[in-house]
């Protein structure tokens, strides 16, 4: 029998329909149980209830709760740096530092100002920078060490020794993100930045124990002002093809100076909930593209968007303030107790430099320095997060400069939070350290103290809280007999202790110290030079 075309299709269609009723519930494809969530789950928020996978509305509302806290821990851990450069524009700016202006310590920096892990050994010179209405020229001194960060504390350039300019000094001109017009041809060391607001900061160092000379040069030579498009550095050729504009040739407007020494102010980053506040300064303020997006994720997450009010509900600020106070809780245990071994610099050694594992991105180690040349390391490919975010806890500015095995350049540092014993240091109590003959440096060496608590100089009857080779401000430390140097930590002068070989503690105190090396030398780098363990005496 010979059925139409039509017919056929029906059948066709009845016959499935009946083979899926009839042997459906056994095809069915039983769930991996690695994808079940079972109807009660134990986790650290407690028990979360689920009915086939559909959480209850107390489970959600727990989960919400976790996940916004998240998002503001990760907006401190993973931002404090912007808000320690929205710290570092406001603690200038209370003394009555604009942009475009400089601030010189002429008589050094003492511990009446909070700067994080600064020295009283050298000259320092900053300022800062709004590149909103167009780029801004810098010039530098010659001898000069120094670096410009951006609104999110990352490296834009490196100014004298480690820059261009090979500490000749020079014109930097710095260009923010919204910039789109003509730059010069020759004249300046161009560097582009992702923010508006910049900080930049150098240092210089002293002529025979003596800052006024210095202070000399930074007065004669720094200068900041906007650039004048067409100016120096555009050849009349491109004017004539219709490029630009010519812009006048003329002397700069003077530059304002500041004497910071003396002064006190509060450069540092807060840890209530001011930080969130300053926080959305910075993201009011930045292009909305300053910032990596997956980064950027959480502060938006939490309410802080550009173009839109900051102001969270009741609930909200809640679960801010006690992610932001877990997240400093992390953050300081991090500065402060330190979990990996790699970061220091000597076997089983109290003495600390992570960025010889880290670099200065916190991504890959710095590279080996070889007869034949630079030798680099591959990238990791990660971020160190544990070092980023110790870094900019307890530091100032982030370098290239920072992070190198170059001999004669820079400087080279080496924390230590703990005695040979591992415990950390009480102020009430006297510590030793004593550092073999032919320290290699080829400029000068200092020993710093730093309050626990500010991570700035260790605030006592002396005033500079240093120790070192340089005999301004403070007595030169003396040699031994054998060469060997050895520094005395304590509240009271020990007997027979030369007071340039002494360094006051505050007995209501905890401290750190951070021995700097000015110009290194290869026994610093191989290691065959090591300090002693910083050792209790009494």
């Amino acid at each position: 029998m010979k059925f139409s075309r039509r017919t056929r299709l029906l059948i066709f269609l009845a016959a499935s329909s009946f083979l899926a009723g009839t042997f459906g519930a056994t095809a069915q494809t039983a769930i991996p149980p690695s994808l079940v969530t079972p109807d009660k789950v134990e986790t650290p928020l407690g028990a979360l209830d689920f009915k086939d996978g559909v959480p209850s509305e107390a489970t959600a509302q727990k989960l919400y709760d976790n996940l916004d806290f998240t998002y503001a821990y990760r907006a401190f851990m993973d931002n404090l740096r912007g808000v320690s450069i929205q710290g570092f524009r406001k603690g200038l700016e209370s003394v009555g530092v604009k942009d475009n202006e400089v601030i010189v310590f002429e008589e050094l920096m003492d511990a009446k100002s909070l700067f994080l892990t600064a020295n009283a050994d050298t000259i320092y010179v900053m300022g800062t920078l709004d590149l909103s209405k167009g780029p801004v020229v810098l010039e530098t001194p010659p001898k000069f060490l120094g670096a410009v960060q951006d609104a999110w504390f990352r490296w834009v350039i490196d100014l004298g020794g480690p820059g261009p300019d090979r500490g000749e000094g020079g014109k930097y001109l710095i260009v923010g993100p919204d910039y789109t017009g003509p730059l010069p041809q020759g004249g300046f060391f161009v560097a582009h930045a992702r923010t508006n607001s910049i900080v930049w900061f150098g240092r210089s160092f002293l002529e025979n124990n003596d800052p006024k000379p210095a202070v000399e040069v930074i007065k004669k030579f720094t200068k900041v002002y906007p650039y004048e498009v067409g100016g120096v550095g555009t050849p009349v050729a491109d004017f004539l093809a219709g490029k630009t504009k010519l812009g006048k040739i003329a002397p700069p407007p003077p530059t304002v100076f500041h004497n910071g020494s003396g002064k006190v102010m509060n450069t540092l980053p807060p840890n209530d909930w001011s930080f969130y506040e300053m926080l959305n300064e910075v993201v009011q303020y930045e292009p909305a593209t300053s910032l990596d997006p997956e980064l950027m994720g959480p502060i938006a997450a939490i309410g802080i968007v550009k173009g839109k009010p900051f102001a969270p509900d009741e609930r909200t600020k809640k679960i801010m303030t006690d992610a932001l106070a877990l997240a400093n809780a992390t953050s300081r245990t991090l500065f402060m107790s330190s979990r990996d071994p790699s970061w220091f610099y000597y076997p089983d050694s109290s003495w600390m430099n992570y960025l010889f594992q880290t670099g200065y991105e916190f991504e890959t180690p710095i590279p080996e320095i070889t007869p034949e040349g630079v030798k680099p390391y591959p990238a990791t490919g990660y971020r160190t997060m544990d070092a980023r975010t110790n870094f900019f806890y307890g530091i100032t500015g982030i370098t290239p400069g920072m992070a190198m095995r170059l001999t004669g350049i820079g400087s080279q540092y080496l924390f230590a939070f703990a005695d040979a014993e591992k415990n950390h240091f009480d102020g009430a109590k006297t510590y030793k350290v004593t550092l073999p003959k032919d320290i290699p440096e080829a400029n000068f060496w200092s020993f710093t103290l730093y309050d626990n608590m500010t991570r700035s100089m260790l605030d006592t009857p002396q005033g500079y809280p240093r120790a070192g080779s340089q005999s301004f401000p403070s007595p030169a430390a003396e040699a031994a007999a054998d060469g060997s140097t050895t520094i005395y930590f304590g509240p009271t002068q020990p007997d027979g202790v030369a007071r340039g070989n002494w360094i006051q503690t505050d007995p209501k105190k905890g401290w750190f110290t951070l021995l700097r090396l000015y110009s290194p030398l290869e026994p610093f780098f191989s290691k065959e030079w090591r300090p002693s363990e910083i050792e209790l005496v009494q």
